[in-house]
């Protein structure tokens, strides 16, 4: 008798488990069953923008479903991270995310939101180094002479970017800490003006985009001198890496896809699936490279370590430079 009670014990236990587990697996095969909004945190035209709507088209001839691309911006991105974060955890609201939601974890942090803590990583787009550049009229043409000249002439060399706190600013602090230089900070409102600026030579070296630079250099107006990617960029192999000279020295920006908090990680994985089959098509890999950006293939976890691992290390950039935003 006692046999037959523990028989029927187990029996109703593993039915209630494949009852329990059985709306998971249909909730993962039956979505999407509308259209699944990305919210992008920049206006459209930008990079981020173009590679969300090129990701955005594929991603939806694979789900069934049309992916609507959303403009959010505002407060450095924080505009967007906030709305999702807000929204219902079922897959049908992604967020863009990208570098500056990780900086700004720290540079706001007043404003409570950390993209690593409140949004479940699914999955990386793309991966872009910067290209240091300098103005043609300096008189360096590799990284060491570019420091050694920098020692030479203390706070003489400005250095200047798009704006205060983003990644073109943050790139040359973390070369000021890792070189053992003074620069000075000039930032401009957006890349042609710092390009403008860096021609004229006002401003003596950047850290910009290699989609931006690239064509700045190839017409003679600007001077590359190094990427910063921990490996040289396939495009342009006969650039050196700064860590070629600067040991350990790489940044690289980012983006990819998250999700609400506690959206169920069946939902998250199939989107992972479909966008890393995405990034693998031979024409999304080519244009991603054509804007200065790698794939940037891996699981849910380890999208969602770079992201946690980039935060930590703009925070420690960040507080060492005393950097702030009003």
């Amino acid at each position: 008798m006692l046999n037959l009670s523990r028989r029927r014990f187990v029996q109703m236990t593993a039915g209630a488990t494949v009852l329990t587990a059985a709306p998971r697996i249909a909730m993962g095969q039956t979505y999407p069953t509308r259209p699944v909004t990305l919210v992008v945190f920049v206006p459209a035209g930008g990079f981020p923008d173009i590679a969300a709507r090129l990701v955005g088209h594929s991603l939806s001839q694979r789900l069934g479903q049309a992916v609507v691309i959303e403009n959010r911006p505002g407060a450095g991105g924080n505009m967007a991270l906030q709305a999702v974060t807000g929204a219902a955890a079922d897959g049908y609201t992604l967020l863009l995310s990208a570098t500056p939601h990780a900086v700004n974890a720290t540079l706001f942090e007043k404003a409570n939101l950390n993209v690593a803590r409140d949004i479940a990583p699914v999955a990386g787009i793309g991966s872009n180094a910067l290209m240091m550049i300098v103005a043609p009229s300096m008189p360096v043409r590799t990284v060491p002479e570019f420091i050694a000249y920098a020692k030479a002439n203390p706070g003489k060399v400005n250095l200047t970017s798009t704006g205060s706190g983003n990644l073109t600013h943050l790139a040359g602090e973390y070369f000021k800490m890792m070189a053992g230089i003074e620069m000075v900070h000039v930032p401009y409102r957006g890349a042609v003006d710092a390009h403008t600026g860096l021609a004229a030579g006002e401003v003596h070296v950047m850290f910009d985009g290699i989609g931006s630079a690239q064509p700045q250099v190839q017409a003679g107006r600007l001077r590359a001198l190094a990427v910063t990617g921990a490996t040289r960029w396939q495009a342009l192999p006969n650039i050196p890496t700064v860590a070629e000279s600067l040991p350990n020295y790489a940044v690289n920006g980012w983006l990819g896809v998250g999700a609400p908090k506690g959206t169920p990680a069946e939902i998250i994985d199939k989107l992972n699936k479909e966008i890393n089959a995405v990034l693998a098509e031979p024409g999304i890999k080519a244009r991603l490279s054509d804007l200065g950006s790698e794939p940037l293939h891996g699981s849910p976890a380890v999208f969602g370590k770079y992201v946690a691992d980039d935060t930590d290390k703009w925070a420690k950039v960040i507080k060492a430079a005393n950097i702030s935003i009003q």
